[in-house]
């Protein structure tokens, strides 16, 4: 947990002295070195081998839930954003598309739970014709979602005659945690999965004007496991992804 103290105000006529300052803005510097922090956890479980050739596509679905919600849109968006850009760019299927004109067997009420219920779905001369019309090789289920763990503090602003301002301290903890579970269509079969865990601490300083400094852990998450399919779906050692083998701040 963050800590801080606050420093006794210092009026008009007399200069503040030294060690009010300091009383002032160490609690400052330890934030910003603390606050905006993140460490991250990458993992990779491979069940076969993999290597998607340039005309072959790729789906990011969520994860049909039996209760609640599964993975943001947002977040599988920018997924999908992130591998269709760069040096090795792929061929990514839009999610509601491949839904609807797959509709109703990859909806998230009857989509096959397991990799091998493809088998049955292909035997449906309709289904393979129509999965062949995509072009998409690999779907990927997306599971996870990004949530706040802990957090406290408070700031308080208000407003006078001639004046106004905040003053206080909060901080707050998110964690991103997502598995994305990799189906190859054409043997119907689990490829296997990769999964990233991001956990960042924000906060928010109140002096006078509040400070933010703040933790992009949804977005590194985003990053981190693009990175990961990129390799997985392209046969790149796990090793040698940017990030891979620990945390880090």
């Amino acid at each position: 947990m963050l800590e801080t103290s606050a420093a006794a105000p210092v009026t008009p006529s007399a200069p503040a002295r030294p060690a009010a300052v300091v009383r002032v803005l160490a609690p400052l510097a330890g934030l910003a070195l603390l606050s905006g922090c993140m460490t991250a956890k990458l993992d990779e479980n491979r069940m076969m081998p993999t290597a998607i050739t340039a005309d072959e596509g790729i789906v990011i679905l969520a994860k049909p839930q039996v209760e609640g919600t599964g993975a943001e849109e947002d977040f599988m968006g920018c997924v999908g954003e992130k591998l269709a850009k760069g040096e090795r760019p792929m061929k990514v299927f839009a999610n509601q598309r491949f839904q609807d004109q797959l509709y109703p067997w990859f909806e998230p009420s009857t989509a096959p739970v397991r990799a091998e219920g493809v088998t049955s779905l292909l035997n449906r001369p309709k289904v393979a014709t129509r999965l062949a019309e995509t072009g998409v090789r690999y779907v990927v289920w997306v599971d996870g979602n990004t949530r706040r763990t802990d957090g406290g503090g408070s700031i308080a602003c208000g407003a006078a005659p001639g004046a106004a301002g905040c003053i206080g301290f909060g901080w707050w903890e998110k964690q991103s945690d997502y598995v994305a579970t990799v189906w190859d269509l054409k043997t119907a079969k689990s490829a296997g999965s990769v999964s990233t865990n991001i956990t960042g601490t924000s906060a928010m300083v109140g002096l006078v004007v509040p400070l933010p400094f703040i933790a992009r852990v949804q977005g590194t998450a985003c990053d981190r496991l693009a990175g990961q399919l990129r390799g997985f779906l392209q046969g790149a050692d796990p090793s040698a992804l940017p990030g891979a083998g620990g945390g880090g701040h």
